[in-house]
């Protein structure tokens, strides 16, 4: 049976902190692969053992994203320094069945993913006597079931407490100006109530900007990584990728990514050389770099540049930033100060590979305060002389 089709994907409720340290949790059950698969992202050799709880405190680290464009720049201007854009990533401690009661120290763990900004859901589908599985045996559509679960639990918790305070302020007429967030938390419960995510129900802007200063899980946006041995990465068959992306496609319509961090493991302990050779031989590749961009993406990140001979640069952005709140992330002076911004398109410098020929052929633009930065947007922001003169 065909997948199920997806309406057009929601309007994305979690729009982040601007100005903030975006994180990405690796979440899933114990003994999927979440350790083992952070340290071939961090590279910082982290416990990866073959128990549950075997990470406590999330493990954290600041992973390059990988851009052929930031590449180029480098090459071209041959800078004094290179500050390429990053992805905070977090590697939480396994979940349970029953975490939103406190089972297996959940609401810890629970608590380690309210503070991240998007998730990476890992789900295993690989089997192995060796590696034991907390619910007996292999069934990744239901361990996402029981992820989903909990997480929609916890928000539930969170979502009651509110409301009962909302009821109590609105009844009494302590504040006429809480009954829409009673009406909007209301409906934020019935949503749970029927097993939903809340991210993946529809919203209006108004509902949008209330439910981004509550931080609930399910509003979080996300992502699938699918956990398969080495040879069934080899292969591309595994009998539960059809049954999960027919689950996910169901559910959210988000991104699944097949994966082996069995084998990307091995590459890791090759020389570039003997890396390439292994994928040649098994007509295969990896997929971190695709992971770590795709994770960029997952909490709507884009970054534009400033370069020169000095230093070139990633400056990471939510997308839809104004250009006066983006220059802010250089200097707050900046944003308050703003006059306009000379922007490079990066097809343009792409095709011409000079900012002097991009001037002359009249590629380079000048925007104001409603201009949209773009992803690979090369920028010069000019602003009030009395905040500090140009950039």
């Amino acid at each position: 049976m065909p997948p199920k089709k997806v309406e057009a994907p929601p309007k994305t409720v979690l729009l982040g902190r601007p100005g903030s340290s975006l994180k990405v949790g690796i979440v899933g059950l114990p003994n999927v692969g979440k350790s083992t698969f952070f340290n071939i992202l961090s590279k910082k050799g982290v416990p990866a053992e073959n128990r549950p709880f075997c990470t406590i405190d999330p493990n954290t680290a600041d992973i390059n994203i990988p851009d052929e464009r930031f590449d180029k720049l480098c090459a071209i201007f041959k800078p004094l320094s290179e500050v390429p854009a990053q992805v905070h990533i977090r590697d939480i401690a396994g979940l349970v069945r029953g975490a939103s009661g406190g089972e297996g120290l959940g609401n810890a763990f629970l608590s380690h993913i309210s503070e991240c900004d998007g998730i990476i859901h890992m789900v295993r589908a690989f089997d192995g006597e060796e590696i034991t599985h907390v619910e007996g045996e292999l069934d990744p559509v239901r361990d996402l079931e029981i992820i989903f679960s909990e997480l929609v639990a916890k928000d539930l918790q969170v979502v009651n407490g509110l409301v009962d305070k909302l009821t109590t302020i609105v009844n009494r007429g302590m504040d006429k100006t809480k009954k829409g967030d009673l009406d909007i938390m209301i409906k934020v419960k019935e949503v749970l109530e029927s097993g939903k995510q809340i991210r993946c129900a529809q919203w209006n802007n108004k509902e949008i900007d209330f439910l981004n200063t509550l931080q609930l899980i399910t509003a979080k946006p996300a992502m699938f990584l699918v956990n398969m041995s080495e040879k069934d990465y080899f292969r591309q068959r595994n009998k539960w990728l059809a049954k999960l992306k027919e689950w996910i496609d169901d559910q959210t319509g988000e991104l699944m990514i097949p994966f082996s961090a069995e084998f990307e493991s091995s590459l890791m302990s090759m020389t570039p050389e003997q890396a390439k050779a292994y994928c040649d031989e098994n007509k295969t590749k990896s997929q971190i770099t695709r992971i770590i961009t795709s994770a960029y993406g997952c909490i709507n990140l884009i970054h534009y540049f400033t370069a020169g001979h000095d230093e070139v640069k990633c400056w990471t952005i939510q997308r839809g930033t104004k250009a006066p709140q983006a220059a802010g992330r250089i200097h707050t002076d900046m944003e308050k100060g703003f006059i306009c911004a000379d922007v490079i398109h990066w097809a343009d410098f792409d095709a011409l590979e000079s900012e002097a020929r991009c001037r002359d052929e009249g590629k380079q633009h000048q925007e104001g305060r409603t201009y949209d930065v773009q992803g690979g947007d090369i920028i010069l922001f000019k602003f009030n002389a009395a905040k500090g003169g140009k950039k």
